[in-house]
């Protein structure tokens, strides 16, 4: 075998090895943009909504403004929040809405006048489901969860 070959089947193995690693760079980096995509996605994903109310003549009408729930939902006074409250009642960062463990919690922040849940007083964290109504000074967020949304319409088409 002449030096010319072995030479020339060294090249062509070092490409193809060359091409092998390439190759493998890019699996790795696609997965990875993948993954960090999904999680993304999920973190934007809308769960449902609060429904802000306020209280006209002793009774609570819905204003028409709603808000998403994310996974992790801040109410409070401070524009940081999910949840902007403009109410003197609201602390800066007066509550927290969030899924854990496939359950939604509420959860009060120390704030100066506390969180309500249904008229009463939280004092720790709660779980909260579809319809609560959360109070925070003179607001009130009915809660609606997406599949009690999806649940109504698909009622709704049957009819």
């Amino acid at each position: 075998m002449s030096v010319d070959v072995v030479l020339f089947v060294l090249r062509l193995a070092s490409g193809v090895l060359l091409l092998l690693i390439l190759f493998s760079l890019f699996m790795v980096m696609w997965r990875d943009y993948r993954s960090t995509a999904t999680e993304v996605l999920a973190t934007q994903r809308v769960y449902g909504q609060l429904i802000a109310m306020r209280e006209i003549d002793g009774s609570y009408v819905v204003t028409g403004e709603t808000y998403p729930l994310l996974p992790l939902t801040s109410l409070g006074r401070s524009p940081t929040n999910t949840i902007c409250i403009d109410d003197n009642f609201a602390s800066s960062e007066h509550a927290l809405v969030a899924m854990r463990n496939g359950q939604w919690w509420l959860e009060d922040r120390h704030s100066r006048n506390g969180t309500m849940l249904n008229d009463m007083l939280i004092n720790q964290p709660i779980v909260i489901t579809h319809g609560d109504v959360i109070g925070i000074g003179s607001m009130k967020f009915r809660l609606q969860l997406e599949s009690w949304t999806v649940n109504l319409q698909t009622q709704d088409e049957r009819q």
